[in-house]
């Protein structure tokens, strides 16, 4: 159970940002295979002065364009499947909306799974 949570600068298109969420969540089903329906996402956008990244960390050259992911999910994935979330993520991002492949920031929290509750106060995971 993936909650993700995009966050771009507001955009002309107010379509984008669904358009963002759309693509990250098919990603997450091709690469980690996350089930069909499990879907949450915050999805925000920002005045341009509310948003602050290096535009040159690591000799990445970011633009106005960044888009920040963060994605907290159960622990237990290898390293390999996280390189493909992020491949894949960011692949499709720049192919199907046009987001700079340097522009993409994703961030992983991982969680035990006794640390979700889907609702009515009860943590449907825990054993």
């Amino acid at each position: 159970m993936p909650l993700v949570r995009i966050d771009i600068r507001k955009h002309t298109d107010p379509e984008h940002i669904q358009l963002l969420g759309r693509i990250v969540y098919q990603a997450m089903r091709d690469a980690i295979s996350i089930p069909e329906h499990d879907n949450f996402q915050v999805l925000t956008e920002h005045e341009g002065t509310r948003m602050v990244n290096d535009p040159q960390y690591l000799g990445i050259q970011r633009s106005d364009g960044q888009v920040f992911i963060q994605i907290t999910l159960n622990e237990g994935r290898t390293t390999e499947q996280k390189k493909l979330l992020y491949k894949a993520i960011a692949t499709s991002l720049n192919e199907q909306a046009e987001v700079r492949l340097e522009d993409v920031f994703i961030s992983l929290v991982e969680v035990k799974r006794e640390n979700w509750s889907f609702g009515n106060g009860i943590a449907q995971y825990a054993e």
